[in-house]
């Protein structure tokens, strides 16, 4: 049986932050990753921007990570050389009853800390983005880009210098407390016994939640994924800065992303769904251009092709209330030394070296 002081499973971007955080020189950690490469499901399926915390309430975990996220996450991009470009954006509303929805929603992002907003009108934002239809808009000039793969790498760098390994291809199948560790049983046959285990497993987070014996629906720990599509520009214009409409109630409405080589992206849509069925239907083209074209007047449905779609791992299902993110030690559960880490949707790539920070506290590693 192989002896290490920790394990953390899954090797999205939160589970590789946690693990570059740590794993140190005398401090054996091992990643447990499923799929044969690292941040397969969600941290590779997504707008890939890094958030200013304008959504989420003050005092939440979202919030307060998402803000220390964020200028971690550019700090760490200046020195690591990590793509990353704060390109700003524009929350727009359409109507004057949506512009009543953006200054409640202003003065909610300013209470919970974030950092240069500016309300515009019209005219304002039109000067700015002259093609879009606007009563009036929000501009964030903190909201930025960041290239996922880039950061995955640096933190999986990290983390194998400081003498981490990863082990792909192989699953968590069973965990149990034995004289005072975890032994875990892999899908390979063979054990490993940690002192402690990091559970980031994404959108299998509640299954490996259960492993040990918690209850995760008495600890209202199971997800219930959420699919989101993407549509790309074939010919994409000159945009500035990413565009977002009002938010909706399961995520952020179809929005206008920029890529690193300049491409736009529309999405994603939100539908709760009982697979993992990564498949865009091209058919819904047309939807996406209608929801676009609101504050994006004459986008077409030809105009766009398929691109990809992630999947959301909620803790909140079709009619329930907003939750919070997750980030628990198990002790008073029964279950000390196990951190759960759950229900890490947006913003949870910004947040993630955050999320890190937190998980090494709770551990006080």
């Amino acid at each position: 049986m192989e002896e290490v002081d920790g394990v953390v499973v899954g090797a999205g971007v939160v589970g590789l932050a946690t693990a570059a955080r740590l794993a140190r020189p005398g401090r054996s950690v091992v990643v447990l990753e499923r799929h044969p490469v690292h941040g397969t499901e969600t941290s590779s399926r997504n707008s890939e921007v890094v958030h200013a915390g304008l959504y989420y309430p003050p005092g939440s975990l979202k919030s307060r990570l998402c803000h220390e996220g964020r200028r971690a996450l550019y700090r760490l991009a200046d020195t690591a050389g990590i793509f990353v470009k704060k390109v700003g954006k524009l929350v727009v509303a359409v109507d004057p009853a949506e512009a009543g929805g953006l200054a409640a929603l202003a003065d909610k992002a300013r209470a919970a800390g974030a950092e240069g907003l500016a309300l515009l009108d019209g005219g304002e934002a039109r000067r700015r983005v002259p093609q879009l239809k606007a009563e009036a808009a929000l501009w964030s000039p903190e909201t930025g880009i960041v290239d996922s793969e880039e950061l995955m790498r640096h933190y999986i760098a990290v983390a194998e210098d400081a003498g981490a390994m990863f082990l792909f291809k192989t699953a968590l199948t069973s965990a149990e407390r034995r004289d005072g560790a975890w032994v875990l049983g892999l899908d390979s046959g063979e054990t490993v016994r940690a002192r402690w285990v990091v559970n980031a497993a994404g959108l299998h987070g509640d299954v490996v939640a259960a492993l040990p014996g918690l209850d995760v629906d008495a600890a209202g720990y199971r997800l219930h994924p959420c699919k989101g599509d993407y549509f790309r520009m074939k010919r994409p214009p000159a945009l500035p800065h990413l565009v977002y409409p009002m938010p909706g109630r399961h995520g952020l409405g179809v929005h206008l992303t920029l890529e690193r080589g300049g491409g736009v992206r529309l999405g994603p849509d939100a539908c709760f769904v009982d697979s993992h069925d990564y498949a865009v239907d091209a058919a819904k083209a047309a939807e996406f251009a209608a929801a676009v074209s609101r504050y994006w007047p004459g986008v077409r449905a030809e105009d766009l092709l398929p691109d990809q779609s992630g999947i959301r791992p909620k803790l909140s299902g079709p009619k329930d209330a907003w939750r919070d993110f997750v980030v628990a030690e198990e002790s008073a559960r029964g279950f000390p030394g196990w951190v759960n880490l759950l229900g890490i949707e947006s913003p949870g790539l910004t947040a993630s070296p955050a999320i890190a920070e937190m998980t090494a506290s709770l551990l006080d590693a």
